[in-house]
């Protein structure tokens, strides 16, 4: 935590130390720093504070998120511009003044807010920064319209910035290097303050939203500074904030649903698609003479998938239900608007959404950082659902169970049926058939149906849907190749044979979608097939044999079935069971138990996941866990009743008996006196370690309380025995006892080395299942035949990670002792 602040403190006081030097050489002939240096710089300043920012928030909801995340975007889309302004690229002279003002102005209130917020809620360094911030962004403002403000005012801004930020990463590097035993006046205060009101707050609510929100804000100001007066035309300058915004915000789409936030994380994938669209549309006119046009269908389907989202939202905070039909009124004024980004209503609009992003940021950020809920309307809203036996929130820990074991992202297929939605209604534009649509394929077909799409089946991938991801990462690579390839002039003169080729490949791709589809629902092999509507619509195209309207129906017929997938997959994501249904597989599979599951899925990073598992052991459930070899399926001995269930659901054989394990010998001290010195001390001397010793059977097993059970565990004459080099395992059996151990797999099978194969092969036979991930090793334990040690000699049933040579060298010493 504190490597990462300093990181972020430094990182201010450097790109601040950059921006004073750079002003305060200004009105020399040969500045010191020019302005494509200072550009590059500062691009690069901007990736380490985007680093610290999301590596900061996994542990703490301190501002410095924010405040990192908001900073970093404000400098790329800063550097950019200087970076043109010094490639000659602004040759006017109120370009460079037009291109910056509308950024500095939304970084000086946004800034404002999250000192405001520092200061309300106790954190004075970061306040202290940002205010300073702002103030130079605001200094930068007025020198661009007053002459009498030289820039050494502005300068001095960034120097207080750089001072501050230093001596505060100054304290915290010290403090970090020497343990504690120097620190500098004042600077453990956010130390201290992030642990007595940060913890645990960045688990309930989305720390990543804020930043999302004020994003917004640079957007908005672009448009809304042209409506204002404040700038004299939109130009390819104000492009860099336009597409800063939207890039950030693809990112922060992703942290979001890191943070388990589905709603939010859609809406901020929806919002980047409008900055990308209008960073185009600025950029058109420089090599087509005309104004760019604008799909009325998807502008209209967009505002509809706006409204859905929010009124979803709102089940979740009201204040952002609220929030997202500004984007609502934002399409239906672009829709309406022959003109689109460069006419009067949605810069109007534009304005509205600034002032809304600013007051609902703010509510953000003080409900991450105070811990408190200003205005946020959700008791009143499930006060309200909790009356309706229709529907019910899903909320605890079942909100984002993943298809197949332990998930770090929520689920992100609201997002990519949205995009295919998205992608479709674009091209039912009517125009030229011959010419390619520039202003719909780029926007609206490559960064909507391809980039974001994209992201949606890598989270997929994460969660361990491996058919969606694969369906949703091809339909991505085919929206962003038969885009860019259409924008090239493919669907005017250039047709040719190796375009129909590699449609035919992208259809036999999903030919095999389809047939995986059959397996899991309806609405996978109907959203599937149609996409063949959509390649064989590219096909007929491609070798000029393409019927009237077919085009047109294909796109309507896939825009509407992802429509009800998009509703679907957000529907089953609020409310507890199917308020559309999916439908059952067409071709049901024996013996899977993986889709149907209802067994925990626990992250053995927990501790209290561990907790949970033995209670489930102590109560009779038999569970799956990690160990320090393979994956294997336990239940506690001080219940028969679960030995036996164990015995059962394995299909156990008899020459491959149950074993058992232990966490320490004091658990077998009241038997000690059964054990011969020699057996006692070389189970001392191997213990812990992947190596299990069979040892005689004896009275010592009924001290263990397995009573009828234990025929299931060894074989009448021996019993295999261990105990695992595994924190979390040992620690389970601390708090449950002796457990019964067998592989979690069904005899005959490959060992299981990952909690999805275990859910895939006994998901229907167990209670639940600690995921651990994949096992650091793929090799079973060393099986030591140890009935005979007493004559000095060992046998070796099965040779596995442990060799026979360690195995003999821990046996001489223990000879030798």
């Amino acid at each position: 935590e504190s490597l990462h602040s300093c990181i972020g403190l430094l990182g201010i006081s450097a790109g601040s130390l950059l921006l004073a030097v750079h002003f305060y050489s200004s009105p020399r002939a040969n500045p010191l720093i020019p302005s494509t240096a200072l550009g590059v710089l500062l691009l690069i300043v901007s990736a380490l504070l985007a680093y610290a920012g999301i590596r900061r928030s996994l542990r703490n909801a301190s501002l410095l998120v924010p405040l990192c995340l908001t900073l970093s975007a404000f400098w790329s889309g800063y550097g950019v511009i200087l970076i043109l302004a010094g490639q000659g690229a602004l040759p006017q002279p109120g370009d460079a003044r037009d291109a910056l003002v509308p950024g500095l102005a939304t970084f000086t209130l946004a800034l404002l807010l999250v000192a405001l917020v520092g200061f309300l809620c106790r954190e004075p360094i970061l306040a202290l920064v940002a205010a300073a911030v702002s103030l130079a962004s605001a200094h930068e403002v007025a020198l661009h319209y007053s002459s009498s403000l030289g820039p050494s005012a502005v300068g001095c801004s960034h120097l207080i910035v750089c001072v501050v930020g230093g001596y505060f990463a100054l304290g915290r590097i010290l403090y970090l290097l020497t343990k504690g035993k120097i620190a500098l006046p004042g600077t453990d205060l956010a130390e201290k303050k992030a642990q007595e009101q940060g913890w645990g707050s960045a688990g309930s609510t989305n720390p990543f939203a804020a930043p999302g929100l004020l994003l917004n804000m640079l957007s908005a100001s672009v448009l809304g500074c042209r409506l204002l007066g404040v700038t004299h035309r939109l130009f390819p300058g104000h492009v860099p904030w336009l597409w800063a915004a939207g890039t950030y915000q693809i990112g922060i789409c992703v942290l979001s649903y890191r943070a388990m936030d589905v709603p939010m994380a859609t809406a901020f994938g929806f919002t980047s698609i409008l900055k990308f669209a209008a960073g185009y549309s600025l950029l058109y006119p420089a090599w087509q003479p005309e104004e760019p046009s604008f799909p009325t269908p998807f502008l209209v389907v967009f505002s509809i998938l706006f409204a859905v989202l929010a009124l979803f939202l709102s089940l979740q905070s009201p204040v952002d239900g609220l929030y997202l039909l500004f984007f609502v009124a934002y399409c239906i004024a672009l829709a309406c608007s022959p003109r689109g980004f460069f006419a009067g209503g949605p810069q109007g609009v534009a304005v509205a959404i600034f002032v809304a992003s600013a007051l609902v940021a703010l509510i953000h950020l003080y409900n991450v950082r105070a811990r408190a809920e200003v205005l946020p309307g959700k008791g009143a809203v499930k006060a309200l659902l909790a009356r309706s036996s229709l529907l019910k929130l899903r909320e605890g820990p079942d909100l984002h169970a993943p298809y197949l074991g332990y998930s770090k992202y929520a689920d992100a297929e609201v997002l990519a049926y949205a995009c295919s939605v998205l992608a479709s209604f674009a091209l039912t534009v009517t125009g030229d058939p011959q010419a390619p649509l520039d202003t719909v394929v780029i926007p609206w077909v490559v960064v909507a149906g391809g980039i974001l799409k994209l992201l949606g089946g890598s989270v997929a991938f994460a969660r361990g849907k491996t058919l969606e991801s694969s369906a949703f990462i091809l339909y991505s690579v085919m929206w962003i190749i038969w885009g860019l390839t259409r924008f090239g002039g493919l669907y005017g003169t250039a047709r040719s044979f190796h375009a129909a080729v590699g449609i035919v490949a992208f259809m036999l791709f999903n030919g095999f979608i389809v047939f995986c589809s059959l397996f899991l629902n309806m609405a996978w092999l109907f959203y599937s097939l149609t996409f063949m509507l959509i390649t064989v619509s590219f096909l007929l195209d491609a070798i000029r044999a393409l019927p009237a309207g077919y085009d047109i129906a294909a796109t309507l017929i896939f825009g509407l079935v992802s429509f009800y997938c998009f509703l679907a997959a957000l529907s089953s994501s609020t409310f507890q069971g199917l308020c559309f249904p999916l439908g059952r597989p067409v071709v049901q599979l024996g013996g899977v138990g993986a889709g149907t599951s209802k067994c925990l899925h626990l992250p053995a990073r927990k501790a209290s996941s561990v907790k949970r598992i033995a209670d489930i052991l102590r109560n009779g459930g038999t569970c799956g866990i990690p160990t320090d070899t393979v994956y294997v399926l336990v239940a506690a001995c001080s219940r028969p009743d679960a030995v036996e269930k164990a015995h059962r659901s394995k299909r156990q054989a008899q020459d491959r008996p149950m074993s058992l394990w232990i966490s320490s010998l004091k658990q077998l001290e009241p038997a000690k006196h059964l054990f011969t010195p020699l057996l006692w001390d070389f189970m001392e001397a191997a213990w812990p370690s992947p190596i299990s010793l069979v040892i005689p059977r004896g009275e010592w097993v009924d001290f263990l309380g397995m009573k009828e059970s234990a025929k299931y565990v060894g074989t009448p004459q021996s019993v295999a025995i261990r105990i695992p080099d595994c924190s979390v395992t040992t620690h389970l059996i601390d708090l449950v006892g002796p457990i019964v151990v067998t592989s979690a797999n069904p005899t005959g099978e490959a060992d299981t080395t990952h909690h999805n194969q275990v859910y895939a092969k006994l998901g229907d036979k167990v209670d639940a299942v600690l995921c651990g991930g994949p096992s650091p090793e793929n090799i079973a334990s060393t099986v030591v035949d140890c009935t005979k040690i007493d004559s000095g000699n060992i046998g070796f049933f099965r040779v596995g990670i442990i060799p026979k040579s360690q195995v003999l060298q821990i046996l001489e010493q223990v000879q030798r002792k």
